[in-house]
């Protein structure tokens, strides 16, 4: 038994990591609350990937989410702009009652004088995501989001392009600020944001952390998860 390794879990939290499951089955909803349906909410389910139609609006998961790893792939179309959200209420915009991760056409000139925090990959309205690492369009993307504790990480491509420590960010923002309550969330739903513009996701799956605990039993130390 490692004293130190487990008195370090124990003061600073250790995460045990799942296997990968499917968070989309290819065929229809379930899972986002219409199983058996092939259009939902402004989206299709078509040739396996989830694609977005100009009536599309929040698609969003049964089931909360805290920590985890996130994979999929996304195509864009010219000028198409949607959003990943995550730790979402459940009701009203995910841009605030969670936080939305931007997916967004960089190159399109209708997004030429955007704010550096709207781009794609972006932690919107918090923190910038680099750019010049999506695949032009109409090609497959793929992405990765690790969000552990108030860590969030965008890999896009084998790159990481945005990092953000969500503590840090929530102590500088004012308690009016509009993005401070869904900043201030550790748990819950995953989203599609719906703008009306028409983007396919495919091979979405996820691997949830589940926190070890440290428990004492007759004078030793064991794991509990």
């Amino acid at each position: 038994m490692k004293t130190i390794g487990l008195f370090l879990c124990c003061v600073m939290g250790c995460f045990g990591e799942e296997k990968f499951v499917e968070l989309f089955n290819g065929k229809d909803f379930e899972g986002w609350g219409a199983k058996g349906k092939t259009e939902f909410k402004g989206y299709l389910v078509k040739d396996g990937a989830i694609v977005s139609t100009p009536k599309c609006r929040m698609l969003a998961t049964d089931q909360e989410y805290g920590d985890y790893v996130l994979e999929f792939e996304f195509q864009l179309t010219p000028a198409a702009n949607n959003g990943l959200g995550i730790h979402y209420a459940g009701q009203g915009d995910p841009a605030y009652k969670g936080m939305e991760l931007q997916v967004l056409d960089n190159t399109a000139k209708k997004w030429a004088k955007l704010k550096d925090y709207q781009y794609h990959g972006s932690l919107y309205g918090l923190v910038p995501a680099k750019r010049g690492f999506l695949k032009p369009v109409g090609e497959w993307n793929k992405e990765v989001v690790t969000v552990k504790g108030p860590k969030v990480k965008v890999e896009l491509n084998g790159t990481v392009i945005m990092e953000a420590n969500l503590d840090d960010l929530v102590s500088k923002l004012e308690k009016s600020h509009k993005h401070r309550e869904g900043a201030q969330r550790r748990k819950g739903k995953i989203c599609f944001c719906g703008h009306g513009d028409i983007v396919s996701y495919r091979n979405i799956r996820i691997k949830e952390f589940k926190k070890v605990e440290e428990k004492k039993v007759g004078g030793a130390t064991s794991e509990k998860t």
